[in-house]
């Protein structure tokens, strides 16, 4: 029980580190773009370098960890994540045009954070069962929701010491992390042998032919609700600074309320859906709609708080969504094969961090309205994709098995009543005894009692 104390301390802050690669430098992002005299093309590509080498690299660490071991690809990860932040930090101090240097170092951090949280997951996996991995997979999902609604903060509060500082932070954070989890969590090697690339792939391949109909979907609408989260937040940074001159933590408090309200219903979302794909699919296609609804709705409202508390309606939306997406692929996918294809996914939904904020910046230079009209189009669409498509088949094996435990709960549920009626004096009244009492209130008296009595005296009669 310490062991796995330890296990949980050293595991929660990784999560956390990746979330802040990009949420901490979207409020910082419109005052590089003013230092470094940069187009709102390059400022965006801050985030799409980062992104698309952690979209790329993600799939390489899972199968790496399996190879290698989950610590010491972690340990790595760490480092070279720290290792860009320092780099990107130090150029903007020395160089008088550091932007090339920087690039480099934000693809070193994605680099890094492709070893990050989707390996923790995979740690979870292999150091916890039942119950107890239920709740680290729920404390790592904390600590993520935690990381995405201080990162605004945390970057408006660092960029009033220098914009450079939220560079130089991720060194000390990741450091301190790594510490951590050095020192207080303990692999647990796998014993069976890692599969080999070509088999890897064809894996893969394999479960794409079997649930490709609906994965194909569900990998898109995960890519797509991340696409535009991130699109809007750079569009709101740079219209809370560039228009209506709100800075600083005041800023970043503004940045945070979208992803608050997303943490929020993300959190509710799975204390409800359970295993219930019905219910999941439901949420996703509702949660789809409702991005539409707010995009449609925010091309028409000019006020910016106005707008922000229409862009919530989309933040609870995708709030619905992602929860739902992560439990369909666990459900419907053998064991053996949710590693690579949790790493696939994860590797997706990258790739739209990184394409949200450039395209959205070419949208903006067509129109406000081409921009909104744009997304909520696509947000629609998929939503009709996920009606028509995204009809997982839960696997029959992990199915049969939740069955068992649903049917053990309830018994056990039926048991600890009898036992605290016993313990308060109370009978459980069983059905026999309800029918009875419901023929006496009818009646006036038990039909079976006096069946029993003219039965009774008929057998007395005989015998005499």
């Amino acid at each position: 029980m310490a062991q796995n104390t330890k296990n949980l301390m050293g595991l929660a802050g990784i999560p956390l580190v990746m979330v802040l690669g990009n949420s901490m430098l979207i409020p910082v992002l419109p005052t590089m773009k003013a230092k470094l005299q940069l187009t709102g093309l390059q400022t965006s590509l801050l985030i799409t370098a980062f992104s698309i080498a952690a979209g790329v690299v993600i799939p390489l660490a899972g199968y790496l960890s399996d190879r290698f071991g989950r610590k010491i690809v972690v340990i790595l990860s760490l480092i070279l994540y720290g290792a860009g932040g320092l780099l990107a930090g130090l150029a903007a101090l020395w160089w008088d045009k550091p932007y090339g240097i920087i690039m480099i170092g934000r693809v070193l951090q994605g680099i890094g954070a492709a070893g990050t949280a989707p390996i923790a997951m995979a740690m979870v996996g292999d150091l916890f069962n039942g119950a107890a991995e239920s709740r680290a997979l729920g404390l790592m999902e904390t600590s993520n929701g935690l990381g995405k609604v201080l990162s605004p903060v945390l970057g408006a509060l660092l960029a009033m010491i220098s914009w450079y500082m939220v560079f130089l932070a991720f060194p000390i954070i990741c450091g301190a992390v790594l510490l951590l989890f050095w020192f207080c969590t303990r692999e647990n090697r796998q014993q069976k042998q890692p599969m080999q690339v070509s088999q890897y792939l064809q894996s893969i391949g394999q479960v794409f032919r079997q649930h490709g109909r609906w994965l194909v979907p569900a990998f898109f609408i995960g890519s797509i609700c991340l696409f535009t989260l991130f699109g809007v937040l750079f569009y709101l940074s740079d219209l809370l600074e560039e228009t209506y001159k709100i800075d600083g933590v005041l800023k970043g408090g503004f940045l945070a309320i979208p992803l608050l309200v997303m943490s929020i219903v993300a959190y509710v979302t799975g204390l409800i859906i359970k295993k219930k794909l019905r219910v999941m699919r439901l949420f996703v296609i509702s949660g789809m709609f409702l991005l539409a609804a707010s995009y449609v709705i925010a091309s028409f409202v000019q006020g910016v708080y106005l707008l922000i508390g229409v862009l919530v309606i989309g933040s609870a939306g995708t709030g619905m969504i992602l929860p739902c997406l992560n439990s369909m692929i666990v459900g419907a996918v053998k064991k053996a094969e949710r590693g690579m294809i949790t790493s696939l996914y994860s590797g997706v939904r990258f790739i739209g961090v990184a394409v949200g904020p450039p395209v959205f910046t070419w949208l903006l230079g067509i129109s406000r309205s081409v921009m909104f009209y744009s997304i909520a189009g696509l947000t629609a669409l998929f939503a009709v994709v996920a009606l028509f498509f995204l009809k997982p088949q839960q696997d029959s094996r992990e199915a049969s098995g939740q069955r068992a435990q649903a049917e053990n709960e309830q018994a056990k549920e039926t048991e600890a009543m009898r036992q605290a009626a016993e313990i308060l004096g109370i009978q459980a009244e069983s059905d026999e005894e309800r029918r009875r009492s419901e023929a006496v209130r009818r009646m006036g008296f038990d039909p079976n009692e006096l069946v029993n009595r003219l039965l009774g005296e008929k057998k007395e009669k005989g015998k005499s």
